[in-house]
């Protein structure tokens, strides 16, 4: 028998779930529209995913698998309708990965089917996370993520230390999925490794971002390249930096590559995540820069300052203050569609257009790095403008 209760909290979650999105009046700049509502939350996860539905072993109708957090999705645009690979947490921690599919992009996502799996080759991979989907022009469609274990150099007692490497699986139909070898790399610590949507050369490029530490980027950090002929057997044996973490800027931390690069004709637009530490803590925000058509590690615009950064209610949750993305999609209209996660607890998305992305990428003045220069650059745009005015 099914308990009562379950078809209370079903009726409030369709409410959620069928709720209609609407852009943000309040906030406006011009390269972006920001919504009022995030597009997956804890709440949205099916209940038959969380609680046994069965009154005689459940009769207190208690969430037995409850979920923390839904946060950092992989997005593609697949047959029409927008897919995302969500990271789902659980209260235990560990993080797994579940399909949501919307058919407009930005409202009434709603989980399917059930939790990704496939063959079990790591058995000392523990947790799961961050997955980039890329459709690369072999035809595969493939999800790059963090895979996490514990650092089997340290102590019995020390239970902090952990290795990142990057896990590899494909699909055609984002149901069946293919678990191929860990991305290999000069690196022994690896995250944010995302792939290039076409061959280089005629292999397999990916965005890197090398580090010494689990946390710490040490003598790495930045965003690299490198090219593997063999994606069975992907070993990278150089990688590249092709834009370094900055001191005083958004990304003085450390950066990594978010989505895969959205190709466009003036050049490829990277969306990508800065760190920079406060009396707070660290600050996760996200900024944009162009590479070269016919160089993907030439950065050919870089405009100053952050793109999205962690906006009112954004900033409260389980990691407070931070923005990340590893999720875009542009559709057949040119219409770009940011899926972004705020405080690592609900997943936003945020809207724009293929030409307002160059527009804004292209055309924003650079960072000039010292606080003198970038006050004469911002004089020299209010002199322009009141001459404008004055007219």
């Amino acid at each position: 028998m099914i308990h009562e209760n379950y078809y209370k909290l079903l009726d409030e979650q369709n409410k959620l779930i069928n709720r209609h999105n609407e852009i943000e009046e309040e906030f406006y700049n011009g390269v972006y529209n920001r919504y009022k509502f995030p597009v997956l939350t804890r709440h949205h996860v099916p209940l038959h995913w969380r609680f046994d539905l069965n009154k005689e072993t459940n009769p207190h109708f208690m969430e037995r698998l409850g979920v923390n957090a839904t946060f950092n999705p992989g997005a593609i645009y697949f047959e029409g309708k927008y897919y995302m690979v969500v990271r789902l947490e659980g209260l235990d921690r560990k993080s797994i990965f579940a399909l949501a599919v919307s058919d407009n992009g930005v409202d009434q996502f709603t989980f399917i089917d059930k939790p990704l799996v496939w063959e079990d080759i790591d058995k000392e991979e523990t947790n799961i996370y961050d997955m980039r989907l890329v459709q690369h022009e072999d035809g595969w469609i493939y999800g790059i993520y963090c895979s996490e274990s514990k650092d089997p150099n340290t102590g019995e007692f020390d239970t902090s230390s952990a290795v990142a490497q990057a896990g590899l699986v494909r699909t055609k139909n984002l149901k069946d999925w293919e678990r191929l070898p860990n991305i290999q790399t000069p690196s022994p610590q690896q995250r944010n490794v995302v792939l290039h949507p076409e061959f280089i050369d005629g292999k397999y490029a990916f965005y890197t971002r090398p580090q010494d530490g689990f946390i710490s980027t040490g003598s790495g950090g930045g965003i690299a390249f490198g090219l593997t002929k063999d994606i069975n057997n992907p070993v990278i044996k150089d990688e590249k930096v092709m834009h370094g973490k900055k001191y005083h800027t958004i990304y003085e931390v450390k950066n990594g590559q978010g989505p895969a690069p959205i190709k466009t004709d003036k050049g490829w637009i990277h969306i990508a995540h800065g760190v920079r530490n406060t009396a707070a803590g660290l600050r996760y925000v996200l900024y944009t820069f162009a590479t070269s058509l016919e160089d993907p590690t030439k950065v050919i615009a870089l405009p100053g300052g952050h793109f999205i950064a962690p906006y009112d209610r954004e900033r409260v949750g389980d990691v407070s203050n931070v923005i990340f993305c590893n999720g875009a999609i542009v559709n057949e209209n040119n219409e770009v569609f940011i899926y972004y996660a705020s405080s690592d607890t609900r997943i936003h998305v945020a809207t724009t257009t293929i030409n307002q992305l160059i527009d804004y990428t292209f055309n924003t003045p650079e960072d000039l790095y010292r606080s003198l220069e970038n006050a004469q650059q911002r004089k020299d745009l209010i002199l322009k403008n009141e001459e404008l005015l004055n007219k």
